[in-house]
C-alpha cells in the first residue's frame, strides 16, 4: 500500500518510523516531513491547505491511506475532502475535529452527554469573561477556545493574573484562537493522557501517557507544546481506563456518531485523575507530540494495518493492540527561547552517538544547512528510550541527550519525575 503522511514534526517521526516497518507499507510519501523523516519517507512538496492538490498527488501516486499527523488540517476540513474524493484517510472530519479546534465545542458536548469534566462558561467578550469570573474561585483556568499550538491555557493564581489572560486573548495575544474564551474550574489531580482509535463506530483503547507541559524542571514557566512524555502511566490503572473509556470516551463517540459527526482517527483524552474518578480536561483530534513518539516505541503490532481499519471502519472485533511491557520515556531538546522565539539556526551532532546505545531520536524541528543538522523550530529533537522501569528509561534517555551537542539547545531534566519518585519509594 502506498500511503500519505501529512505533517513535520516529531510525531510524524514516530508515525514514519513505526509505518515504514509494515510488512504491508510499498511506499511511503511524507509532506514536508524533515530530514529524520526522510530516512523512512519520500519527501514531497504538498500544501496541505491546497485540498485539491492533495488529492490529486494522491490519484497520481495511488495512495490508499493518508495519514494526518497535525490537527490544523483536520479542524481545516482535508479529511472531509479525501472521503469525497474516495480516499481512507486516517483523522476526523472538520465538524468532529471540533473537539480539539474550539473548547467550547467540547464542553458543550460534554454537558449534553453528561461527561464529567470542570465547570465552564464559554464568552466572546473580555467584559463578559470578566464577569463571568466571579462565578469561579481560584486558580482558575483561562482557555482560548481555538488551536493555539498547546499554548492557550493559563492557570490564573489571582484574579490579576485572570483578568490580564482575558485582556491579552481578547486583544489577539493568540491569535483567531482567543476570538471566544472558555472559563473553567481548576480541578485538582494528577493529569494522564489516555488515547483511543475510533472507526466512527467502534472505540479501541490505546494506551497511556503522561506529559510535562510546563518549560521548566518542577513544572515551572509557561506551558508548552509538551517537554517530554512517558507511556505507560501507571498512575492511570486498568480500573481507572475502564472509567475513562465507560465515562468519557465511548460517550463521546457514540454522541458524535449520533449527531452526524462520526469520529475516525485517534481521540486523545487529556484527564484529571481527581478524587471523584477521571474528568475531561480537554481532548486532541491527532497523536499527542511528544506522547506518539513513547506509543509508537511500545506498539507491538502494525501500525499501518490498525490506522488503515480505523480509516475504512473495520476496527469491530479487534483486541486491543498489544504494547511492550517495558516504560519508553522522551525528552524534547528545544531551540533557546522556546516556548518564545526560538533561536533558529543553532548547529546539532552527536544523534548517532547517542543512538548506538539503544536511545532512539526523533526529529521535530530540524532542517538541513551545509550538510549538518540544525535547529528549526523550538521543539527540536525528541531523546527516547526504554526500560523496566521508568528509572531505568530516564537514565538511558538522559545519557542519550548527554551524547549530542546542541550547543544552542535545552531540555528539562526530570521528566518522568512523578513515577520515579514512586518507583523509589516502593524500593
Amino acid at each position: 500500500m502506498n500511503v500519505l503522511l501529512l505533517g513535520s514534526g516529531g510525531r510524524e517521526h514516530a508515525l514514519a518510523w513505526k509505518l515504514a516497518q509494515s510488512p504491508s507499507l510499498t511506499a511511503l510519501f511524507a509532506a514536508p516531513g524533515n530530514p529524520g523523516i526522510a530516512a523512512h519517507a519520500e519527501l514531497v512538496k504538498l500544501d496541505a491547505t491546497d485540498h485539491a492538490a492533495v488529492i490529486d498527488f494522491c490519484g497520481a501516486r495511488e495512495i490508499g491511506l493518508v495519514v494526518v499527523g497535525p490537527e490544523a488540517p483536520l479542524v481545516d476540513g482535508l479529511a472531509d475532502s479525501l472521503r469525497a474524493a474516495g480516499i481512507p484517510v486516517f483523522g476526523p472530519g472538520r465538524d468532529a475535529a471540533q473537539l480539539e479546534g474550539s473548547k467550547g465545542f467540547t464542553k458543550d458536548l460534554c454537558a449534553r452527554a453528561g461527561i464529567p469534566t470542570a465547570g465552564y462558561v464559554r464568552t466572546t467578550s473580555a467584559d463578559e469573561a470578566i464577569a463571568a469570573l466571579g462565578g469561579f474561585g481560584l486558580p482558575v483556568v483561562i482557555k482560548a477556545d481555538g488551536l493555539a499550538a498547546g499554548k492557550g491555557v493559563i492557570i490564573a493564581e489571582t484574579r490579576a493574573e485572570a483578568e490580564a489572560a482575558i485582556a491579552d486573548m481578547f486583544a489577539g495575544g493568540f491569535g483567531a484562537a482567543g476570538a471566544e474564551v472558555v472559563i473553567e474550574e481548576f480541578m485538582t489531580g494528577e493529569e494522564a493522557s489516555f488515547f483511543a482509535l475510533c472507526d466512527g463506530a467502534t472505540v479501541l483503547p490505546f494506551g497511556s501517557a503522561q506529559d510535562h507541559k510546563r518549560v521548566g524542571d518542577g513544572d515551572v514557566g509557561p506551558n508548552t507544546g509538551g517537554m517530554g512524555a512517558y507511556s505507560p502511566a501507571p498512575v492511570l490503572t486498568a480500573e481507572l481506563e475502564a472509567q475513562a473509556m465507560d465515562r468519557i470516551v465511548r460517550p463521546t463517540a457514540e454522541t458524535l456518531a449520533a449527531e452526524g459527526m462520526p469520529y475516525i482517527g485517534v481521540l486523545y483524552a487529556g484527564l484529571m485523575l481527581t478524587p471523584e474518578g477521571p474528568k475531561l480536561i480537554e481532548y486532541n483530534a491527532r497523536f499527542g507530540d511528544p506522547e506518539c513518539q513513547v506509543l509508537m516505541m511500545r506498539l507491538e503490532e502494525d501500525l499501518l494495518d490498525l490506522l488503515h481499519a480505523a480509516a475504512t471502519g473495520d476496527l469491530a472485533g479487534r483486541a486491543t493492540p498489544a504494547m511492550a511491557q517495558d516504560y519508553a520515556l522522551t525528552v524534547v531538546m528545544a531551540a533557546r527561547g522556546y516556548p518564545g522565539t526560538p533561536e533558529k539556526g543553532g548547529a546539532i551532532d552527536g544523534i548517532a552517538a547517542a543512538e548506538a546505545n539503544g536511545a532512539k531520536i526523533f526529529h521535530a524541528g530540524t532542517a538541513t544547512a551545509d550538510g549538518m543538522i540544525v535547529a528549526n523550530g523550538g521543539r527540536v529533537l525528541n531523546v527516547t528510550a526504554s526500560g523496566a522501569r521508568v528509572t531505568e528509561a530516564q537514565a538511558k534517555a538522559y545519557a542519550a541527550v548527554d551524547a549530542i551537542d546542541f550547543p544552542t539547545g535545552f531540555c528539562r531534566r526530570d521528566i518522568g519525575w512523578r513515577e520515579v519518585e514512586r518507583e523509589s519509594r516502593a524500593d
